[in-house]
């Protein structure tokens, strides 16, 4: 009776599913018959007007004249709703057939409550938390007006140069995968025309991760197996979570622009996945496919649409060439037609139709935005994504009680706390480190604090780092005297809390870099602080995996906070006193070096693999450093210890599409109430094509009281044994399987499984 009741359930939402989608075809049918050609191509410009919030460096112009004469299609970088109310009175008041406009921006990590960047975050996997996140980003964005969300991006990435990993989940695309789909749901709910709701967009489409040499915007080059098993995935999973809208990248794919690769907008996203939602250009990208080298403005604007672009962001190549592009061929009313078709059906599903101020209530920005119950929030989930590299001798937590000498240049710093594109954020909003320790420690503690160092004394450095205002400011008193304050701090100290990194612009977009470590200055401040003999806590705070050889070495211990968000300090200070236990994983390998790079845990087998970690001539290693990274990707310890055992499967010879359990048990083996993220990898060492040494398949986040054990089961069917074969078939081949359950996806139980 339950499968009967579930079947006419799901009968019911099909037919009601076509029914609207046919009231939309109807409505937006009968719009179009009325539209001019003109009208049709101004739905496809997107503008950022003067005084938004802009990525790039044009800024249109005209923008309430273009608005009336309708040539334009949405805004994006305007907010609050009185202005936005304005905007749209022009569309909907002033113009011909009245059609709203829609107004996007760039929602990465929250909107005013800024949560930790989006690799912090993907560092708790808890998909709960991430959805929960977007959905407080969703709820403050659509009471200033907002109702698309350029988020969540989903780039793979494996070269921590790049300075927008810190925006993406990592180097594995099984946990980018959950992650996308977690936060395309927190985004947009079952229905997101409901106000409170938004339209995500998944970016950046497609590969934008592996830009050569870890430089942004730069060329990509791959094999069709490489894409499918490893890059293309989590853009799979946000449109199977339903992501209302894709954005296409800078790069290129197989030596074609991504925005004019009609491969990739049509073969593959169309086509192949079924995507029926709308598709915009990155800013400017369909302009700068001519410097790629592909012709001139009207050329390539012809070829984007060509390829299956929608909308064109900024560069108003569509509004300025499209028509002559028709009356001379090169491209037709059909395709013109179909891109108008989606960006009108694209704000119906909006409800803009309905009622084109849905998104625009003025009485909600004071009730939903900055609450104290989603500061509570930010508190807790930035505390659960720091991740503990290292704690000799129990050095964490901290007492509550002596004297703390907190040191170094992101120790008091408000404009460093929320991260790189917190566009919506206010920097006085963030509670510093030195504050959040004050709030936590209690009265029996005595905080001295010292700057120490500059975050980089290198003036240019400093100046390109500092675009968006004050993030590396140079201090006025000498580099020798903020150390000697510092090591004054020290000596009158139980512990130092060295609180280094790097500053929130050092990463994120066009923030690449060749040099990933600790600049230079604070290094010389920390192995000054070490020399003292006090303990050294090092918070390192960082929107990349950086090189932490010396420090991982030297210091006591460590705690990565990436870029917490607007309650950093008071996150901080809980994980650093013990009123939360660190539980992160990171998800990007920290390397040795940048000689290094890449590494990554998914690596292949070499016709000569290392045997072992020492050099061995003759195998596939380097003679200076070891193959695998400093921290491995899903390390992360915890101030209670854990322990598996007895990792076992309910059959070590499946047949067929069989479902089996595999299972260890894991122990809290110290005195901390802890949490646990439980890995699953499964190696598959004999295959068609050449395989991973392994590949995350599944996880699980166990909290367990000291001395408690736990069973923690994974079932495995042939569906986590699949891959893309030479001829791109997602298959699965019968044979010997090795199951890894562990704490990262170094350390861990193993068992070995024949499938027939």
């Amino acid at each position: 009776m339950k499968k009967l009741f579930f079947s006419v359930l799901i009968i019911a939402s099909i037919k009601t599913q076509a029914q609207q989608d046919m009231k939309m075809k109807s409505f937006v049918g009968g719009l179009m018959s009325r539209m001019t050609l003109e009208e049709k191509i101004g739905q496809l410009n997107l503008v950022v007007p003067g005084g938004g919030t802009v990525t790039g460096a044009v800024v249109s112009q005209d923008v309430d004249e273009k608005i009336r004469k309708g040539n334009v299609g949405g805004l994006f970088g305007v907010t609050g709703p009185e202005r936005l109310r304005k905007i749209q009175d022009i569309a909907v008041k002033n113009t011909r057939l009245h059609i709203p406009l829609i107004f996007g921006l760039d929602v990465i990590h929250g909107y005013r409550t800024v949560f930790p960047i989006p690799l912090g975050l993907s560092a708790s996997w808890d998909m709960a938390l991430i959805e929960n996140s977007a959905r407080i980003a969703a709820t403050e964005a659509t009471a200033d007006g907002i109702c698309w969300a350029y988020s969540p991006m989903v780039d793979i990435a494996r070269d921590p140069r790049w300075g927008r990993i810190a925006e993406g989940s990592g180097e594995d695309p099984y946990l980018g995968s959950r992650i996308a789909s977690a936060m395309v749901k927190g985004y947009q709910g079952s229905d997101y025309s409901k106000g409170n709701t938004l339209m995500a967009c998944v970016k950046h489409f497609a590969l934008y991760g592996a830009a050569e040499g870890g430089r942004d915007y730069n060329s990509v080059d791959m094999s069709r197996i490489k894409m499918y098993e490893y890059y293309l995935p989590p853009y799979k999973a946000a449109i199977d979570a339903g992501v209302g809208s894709i954005m296409t990248s800078f790069n290129d794919v197989d030596a074609v622009p991504a925005t004019g690769n009609k491969w990739l907008l049509t073969d593959l996203l169309r086509k192949q996945w079924g995507f029926r939602g709308l598709v915009v250009s990155d800013y400017t990208a369909v302009n700068e496919m001519s410097a790629h080298g592909l012709g001139d403005l009207q050329a390539v604007s012809a070829q984007a649409l060509r390829a299956g672009l929608d909308m064109d962001m900024v560069g108003e190549g569509f509004l300025t060439t499209l028509k002559k592009s028709l009356q001379e061929g090169k491209v037709t009313l059909q395709q013109i037609n179909d891109a108008c078709r989606r960006v009108l059906e694209t704000k119906y599903k909006l409800g803009l139709f309905e009622d084109p101020y849905r998104f625009i209530n003025e009485a909600r920005p004071a009730r939903d935005i900055l609450t104290p119950a989603t500061r509570a929030a930010a508190r807790d989930i930035a505390a659960r994504t720091f991740v503990l590299l290292k704690n000799n001798r129990q050095t964490l937590p901290l007492k509550k009680s002596g004297t703390i000498a907190l040191v170094g240049p992101l120790a008091n710093s408000k404009n460093n706390m929320l991260g790189t594109w917190a566009v919506s954020g206010n920097l006085n909003d963030a509670v510093t480190i030195l504050d959040g320790i004050k709030n936590v420690a209690g009265n029996d503690v005595k905080i001295i604090y010292a700057k120490g160092a500059n975050i980089t004394n290198d003036t240019a450095l400093a100046k390109n780092v500092n675009v968006f205002g004050p993030r590396a400011e140079i201090d006025a008193q000498t580099p020798e005297a903020m150390q000697q304050e510092a090591l004054n701090a020290a000596n009158q100290a139980d512990v130092v809390v060295a609180v280094l990194g790097e500053a929130s612009e050092m990463s994120g977009e066009s923030a690449s870099r060749s040099d990933i470590s600790i600049p230079e200055c604070q290094q010389q401040l920390l192995k000054a602080l070490v020399k003292t003999g006090k303990p050294v806590v090092l918070v390192v705070m960082n929107g990349r995996p950086l090189t932490l050889g010396w420090e991982a070495q030297h210091v006591n211990a460590m705690l990565d906070v990436w870029f917490p968000g607007v309650e950093a300090g008071n996150a901080i200070a809980d994980a650093l006193f013990g009123n939360y236990n660190p539980s992160g994983k990171i998800t990007a390998s920290f390397p040795h070096n940048v000689g290094q790079i890449p590494v990554f845990y998914n690596h292949k087998n070499t016709g000569r693999p290392l045997e072992g970690k020492a050099f061995q001539k003759f195998k596939s290693d380097y003679l200076d450093v070891p193959n695998e990274p400093l921290f491995p990707f899903g390390f992360g310890l915890s101030y209670t210890t854990f322990s598996y055992s007895n990792i076992k499967v309910s059959n070590a010879q499946p047949a067929g599409n069989e479902t089996i359990t595999a299972s260890v048990t894991l122990t809290n083996t110290g005195s901390y109430a802890g949490e646990e993220v439980v890995q699953l990898y499964i190696t598959d060492p004999v295959a068609s094509v050449t395989r991973s040494v392994k590949d995350l398949k599944g996880f699980q986040k166990i909290k367990l009281q000291p001395g408690e054990s736990k069973e923690i089961s994974f079932r495995i069917s042939p569906e986590q044994l699949k891959f893309f074969n030479s001829d791109l078939k997602y298959i699965w081949e019968p044979g010997e399987f090795i199951i890894q359950i562990g704490t990262n996806s170094e350390d861990g139980e193993k068992i070995t499984i024949n499938w027939k």
